[in-house]
């Protein structure tokens, strides 16, 4: 399954920068989105592959927050990752 980087997990004070926010075609709700918790995630960088895992869904419309290895890219953001 793919997935796109939308954004850092984000407040108002504060970005984590180790946490994003995963956006997949085939989910458009928080049910089918929860059901993809501990689901592994891969970045590749073109050097090194870049793991994580989804902990939760991330609003309504189905969205995913991944938690990352130390040291995602801010150039990750709008590139593509696949969902095991």
């Amino acid at each position: 399954m793919e997935g796109v980087i939308h954004n850092y997990k984000r407040g108002p004070h504060r970005v984590t920068p180790n946490q994003m926010i995963v956006l997949v075609d085939s989910v458009s709700d928080k049910e089918a989105a929860a059901k993809l918790v501990g689901k592994k995630v891969v970045y590749n960088t073109g050097k090194k592959d870049i793991a994580g895992e989804v902990r939760a869904a991330h609003g309504n419309k189905g969205a995913l927050r991944v938690l990352f290895e130390t040291g995602m890219p801010g150039q990750a953001i709008g590139k593509a990752v696949s969902i095991q």
